[in-house]
This record gives structure tokens, sequence and C-alpha cells, in this order.
């Protein structure tokens, strides 16, 4: 099989992964502490990416310093105990098929934060982009209707936004170290940052604290006491399938075609994550969320397709020298 159907192979294979995680979440709701998951998946899931991350750096010829621990502890922390709490708490409240959507529009959040923070261009199809994903969000949550929980989409949108700032922030340690040795190192610092503040919260001086800052979601979570056999494989899936293998699959369709060609993740993932929520927690797939989606992926295709063109025909015009 040519290198960049291989790569394709990888984009279809990881959009089914991330498109399939909101309803394991939201499926597992009765099973886990919202924190409990949240910990345990990033532990598990940076461990299960450590073997590949640490042949990533040997690769790039690097070693890790302290201020590369400091970076990536502080890095791990806005990534997990930041926006992946947030994210988790849009499982809570929205359903599963509007979070995965409203989540996919980070790779525009990353286009503008990258502006502003890494001086990247942005491009008229950029902002035309942005505003018709504006234009989605607004019709998926129908503020006149009011059918879904405000919190939720804010929830959302706010976990896209800063998931994006990870993703810009990580971009120049992604070049040194390889994009699978971020992920992971970011999933474990920040994995044990979390796992410290939900210890915290099991003492009384913690819990009062907590409590006086409107945390009562890091008050006495359970760890390992509350698992049980059925839920072991749905804790595995999200540990290890999703954070573990998605994010492998993910780099290799990077290397295989590009990171533009890659992005088709963030533009299947809208139309996959409805039909999953669909078929696994029989989510009805309003009017307002088609038209939603619909309008998603218009934007999505104009700030994804030009560059994919562009790269084709880059690399037809190298050919024919």
């Amino acid at each position: 099989m040519k290198k960049y159907n291989i790569g394709y192979v990888y984009i279809v294979l990881c959009a089914m992964i991330f498109s399939f995680v909101e309803v394991a979440l939201k499926f597992t709701g009765g099973m886990f502490h919202p924190m409990q998951v949240t910990v345990l998946r990033f532990l598990l899931g940076g461990t299960a990416l450590l073997p590949f991350a640490l042949r990533s750096i040997r690769a790039h010829g690097e070693h890790l310093t302290r201020r590369d621990a400091l970076f990536f502890a502080l890095l791990g922390f806005l990534f997990v105990c930041v926006a992946m709490t947030f994210y988790q708490m849009a499982v809570v409240y929205a359903p599963a098929s509007v979070v995965a959507v409203l989540f996919s529009c980070n790779p525009i959040f990353i286009t503008v934060l990258a502006g502003l923070i890494l001086r990247e261009p942005i491009r008229r199809n950029h902002v035309a982009a942005l505003c018709l994903e504006a234009l989605a969000v607004l019709i998926i949550v129908d503020p006149l209707h009011a059918r879904l929980d405000g919190r939720g989409a804010a929830f959302s949108l706010l976990s896209a936004a800063l998931f994006a700032l990870y993703s810009v922030c990580g971009k120049k340690r992604a070049a040194r170290f390889g994009g699978i040795a971020v992920t992971s190192l970011c999933s474990l610092f920040g994995g044990a940052e979390l796992l410290a503040l939900l210890l915290l919260g099991r003492t009384d001086a913690g819990a009062a604290l907590y409590g006086t800052l409107g945390l009562g979601l890091y008050v006495d979570v359970p760890l390992l006491s509350t698992l049980m056999a059925r839920s072991l494989p749905w804790l595995l899936y999200l540990g290890v399938v999703n954070t573990g293998l998605g994010f492998v699959l993910h780099m290799l369709a990077m290397e295989k075609t590009s990171a533009q060609t890659a992005s088709l993740i963030f533009f299947l993932k809208p139309m996959l994550a409805p039909l999953f929520a669909l078929a696994v927690l029989h989510e009805e797939i309003r009017l307002n969320m088609r038209l939603g989606i619909l309008c998603f992926l218009v934007g999505s295709g104009l700030a994804i397709l030009p560059g994919l063109i562009g790269a084709n025909q880059a690399k037809n015009t190298a050919r024919r020298f």
C-alpha cells in the first residue's frame, strides 16, 4: 500500500476513535466520577505512549532538561487539569454529539492562537471558516428554544479553546521531541498534578478550601475503590485506545501525509460522533443539529481544503521537475 494511502487509513481509524470518546464518557457516566475517569485515563494514556515518546526523543537526538520538565509540568496542568476538566464537565451537562461537534472547532482556535502567539498567517479563508463555525455553534446551541444546557455548550467551547492553546504552546517542543513525546509527558505530568489535587480534596483542609473556591468537584473523589469488572474495559478504552492509540495514529497520519491532511480527522468527527451517539445512546439528531453540522463542515472545508489543494499542486509541480 502506498505511503499516502496508508496515511488516509490512519486518518479514518483515528477519526473513528476520537469520534467515540464522548459517547464512551457519557455511557460510563454512572460508572465513574468525572474527575476519577479524567485522572485515570490520562495516567493510563501517558504511560501507554511512554515507550513511543522515549523512542521519539532519542530519534530527535534530544534529552530532557529541568527547564523542559518545568515546561511539561505547566503545559500538562493546562491540558489535563484545566482543558480536559472542562471537557469532562461538558459531557456531564450536554449530549455527547453536541460536545463532539463543538470540540471539533478547536482547529480554528488553533489557527487564531497560532496567528497571535506564533505570528503564523491568518488568511481570508480562515476568517470565513471562523465566522461559519461561530454560526454553527449558535445554531446548535439554539438560544431561542433553550433546549441545551448552556453550561454544556460553554464548557465544550472553553475546553476546545484551551486545548487549542495547549496545542499552540506545545508546537515548538513538538518540533524538538516529537508530538507523541509532548502528548505522553503532558498527560503524565498533568495526570500526576490532577491526582495531587484530588488527594488534597480528600483531606479536611483541602475539602474546606475547595468548598470556599466552589470546586466541590475535587472533594472526596474515589480513585480505585469504586472500579468494577464491567467498568475496566471502558477505562482501558478511554486511556489506552483513545489517549494512547488515537494519538499514535494521529502522529502516523501526519507523518504519512501532512499536518493539513491529518486535520481531516476533525472534519470527519462531526459526522461520525452524532451517528455513534444515535446508535449507542439513542440521542436524537435534531434539525438544528443537522444544520449546525452542515454549517460546521462548510467552515471546516474552507479552512482545510485550500491548504490541501495547494500542497497537492506543489507536490505535482515538484514531480514534474
